[in-house]
Formats: structure tokens, sequence, C-alpha cells
């Protein structure tokens, strides 16, 4: 069955792409959030020539076309199209087969134990313990991610102290009982990543996440080989030669793909693949409430490797105020730290039609 259309439905923020076949059958998926709107134009312009008319069910040989016809773009931008297209497809083979797209993979639907994740740094430590103190009690999470340093920071400090101060901060505020993890996001050299890894181990954090530009792989590689913690990283990485060379060094502890950075399911499962054979576990990255992180909760139900937890970020509307009213049904709902996959078929998510109707609208057809 081929691809007969493309569409997309855009923001600033995000968007979702739609695909339908010649015999009408579609599917619903999206594009890595963040100037979606730009995404779309090289979805339709980079990517959509190459897939329309393409077998609907072959989508690691869409794929691989796609990169192979614009290897002059090998970045960032083609891989979050190729995701939207990607993601729209597993969607429509879910619905034909009347399956989540977990069970497509080898998965069954079910819950999935996650990790509260905050995406702050403009909070003190005191207020954010407070708030993920909250969320365990109400949400019954037993696993919190934290921020350190400051983005990108070139060993900079959110304010001075800050780093210093939150980490026992939230082992105090939560007890010896709940798993904490950092990110610091590629703030430190290795020299300062490592003095901070000694105080994250004193504190019992277990998950240290990107501690160097994540582009310095020699870097991390030398705070991973100094430290007992669990160094991790990969989310902002996209072409597989980075993905070999990650796993073949065992440059981090933990690998952290992002379903829709890296260019949808499929080559996310490509990483899962290696990252098994070289026995190394897998916690993706998927930091806000877009279909990202249901594309994940189908994905760790299915992988053999899957790490302890998913990724669920707790920030509301104040943060992410495009997440507002962008599905029907709500899919994210948490029992006692719990997310589920349904046994809907697809993705098991409408996206709303009020939101849809307010998108930028772009549609590319195979003229058969």
């Amino acid at each position: 069955m081929k691809i007969k259309s493309i569409e997309t439905f855009s923001d600033e923020f995000v968007c979702f792409t739609r695909v339908t076949a010649e015999d009408g059958a579609q599917g619903w998926g999206q594009v890595a959030p963040y100037y979606a709107d730009i995404t779309a134009q090289v979805l339709h312009r980079q990517v959509a020539p190459y897939a329309l008319g393409q077998d609907c069910f072959d989508i690691d040989a869409i794929l691989d076309f796609v990169r192979d016809r614009e290897h002059k773009f090998p970045g960032s931008y083609l891989r979050r199209a190729m995701g939207g297209l990607d993601t729209a497809l597993w969607d429509m083979r879910g619905k034909r087969e009347g399956k989540p797209v977990c069970a497509l993979i080898g998965g069954t639907p079910g819950p999935f134990r996650a990790y509260a994740s905050s995406m702050k740094r403009d909070i003190t430590p005191a207020a954010e313990a407070d708030r993920l103190v909250r969320l365990r009690d109400e949400k019954g999470f037993d696993a919190f991610k934290f921020r350190v340093g400051a983005e990108v920071g070139r060993n900079q400090d959110e304010w001075p102290g800050r780093t210093e101060e939150i980490i026992p901060t939230m082992r105090r505020a939560m007890g010896d009982d709940i798993a904490l993890l950092v990110d610091a996001n590629s703030c430190y050299s290795p020299a300062r990543a490592i003095e901070v890894g000694h105080i994250l181990q004193d504190n019992g954090i277990s998950h240290y996440e990107e501690p160097c530009p994540y582009w310095e792989f020699d870097q991390t590689k030398e705070v991973t080989d100094a430290l007992d913690i669990d160094v991790t990283g990969g989310e902002q990485d996209c072409m597989m030669a980075s993905w070999r060379d990650m796993i073949n060094r065992r440059i981090v502890d933990i690998v952290q793909p992002d379903v829709c950075y890296l260019g949808g399911l499929s080559r996310t499962l490509r990483v899962a693949r290696m990252a098994q054979d070289a026995g190394i576990p897998v916690t993706p990255h998927c930091a806000n409430l877009s279909m990202v992180t249901l594309f994940t909760m189908h994905l760790l139900r299915a992988i053999p490797n899957a790490g302890k937890y998913l990724e669920f970020s707790i920030e509301g509307l104040d943060y992410y105020p495009w997440q507002d009213k962008i599905f029907v049904n709500d899919p994210f709902a948490i029992t006692d730290g719990m997310a589920t996959v349904t046994d809907a078929p697809g993705w098991g998510v409408e996206v709303n039609p009020d939101w849809l109707a307010n998108a930028h609208h772009q549609s590319s057809t195979w003229d058969t």
C-alpha cells in the first residue's frame, strides 16, 4: 500500500503529521517540538518528495532512502522531519492491525515506572524540594530528576552555590528510599564534572546526565571512567555513526535517545538494538508532554534493555503553554508513579480538532 499524502499541522512549537495511504488509511505522528514550523517545511521539501508513493509498511527503507537522497543535510532538522513521517506510519500500521504500537514491536500494553522530571533551574533548592515532595505524595513518584549547573554553562552555576546546595537538600527532603537523578545539560569541563560527580555519589544520586558538552565524547568518557555513578547521555545525537561510536567506546553507562530528535521509532529501535548487544540500558529523553512521551512509553514497554524508568515532565502550562489542549484524551495519567500504555490501536491518542483548525496546514500529495 502506497503513501498518498503527507500533511502537517504546525505552529512554532509543535507540528503534528498525518499520513494517508492510497486506500484511505491514516496515521498520526509528530515532529520534534520547538521551531516545529521550520521542521514542517523540511518535511515537505526534503522528505515528502522521496516518501510519497513508497510502501507504507517499509518504514526503515523509506528513512534510509531519504537519508541517502539528502546526504548533504545530515543534521537535526532532517531527522526531526523524518520522525514525523515515521511515527505517523507506525500509527497507521497499528490502526490497520488493531494493535497498540508497542505490540507491533514485541511488547504489550501496561504500566511503566516514571520519574518526575523537573525542567527548572530558576527555582531555589528549597522550593524545588517542596514541589517534588508534593508530587511524591500526590502521584506516587518514587524517582525524581532535578537540574545542576547551568545549561551549556562553561562551569558556571545558575547562581553561585546552587548545585552544592540543591544536591543534599533534595536527598534530605526525599529520604533514602527515593531514586534521585540529575541533569547538567552540558555544563562542565571533565575536572568540574568529576568534582560534582563525587558530591552526587556522596548523596546517593544514581544518574548523572550530560555532564560535559554532549558533542565532546572524549570529555564525557573521562567522567564516565572516573566515577561509579551512572553517567548518561545521547538525547541530542541523531547520526548513527555517532551512536555506534558512543556505544562501542562506552562513552556513557546509559543511552538516552530521543525518538523525535533521532528520526522516529524505527531509528530509535536500531539504537536500542546496538545498546542491547553492548549490554547498555536505554532510558530515553522525552522532556515534554507532547507525543514524544507517548512514543517513549510504547518503546519502553517493548525493548528488552529498557532502563528503570520513563522520563515524565512535571512542567505545566506556565512552562509549556503550547501543551494546552493539544489532545482530546489525556494519555499521560500517572497512578502510583506509573504511566500506562493502553491497548488502543496505534499510539492511542486523538489530536484536538480545535487545535488542528487553528494550525498552519500544508499538504504534499503523490501524483500518480
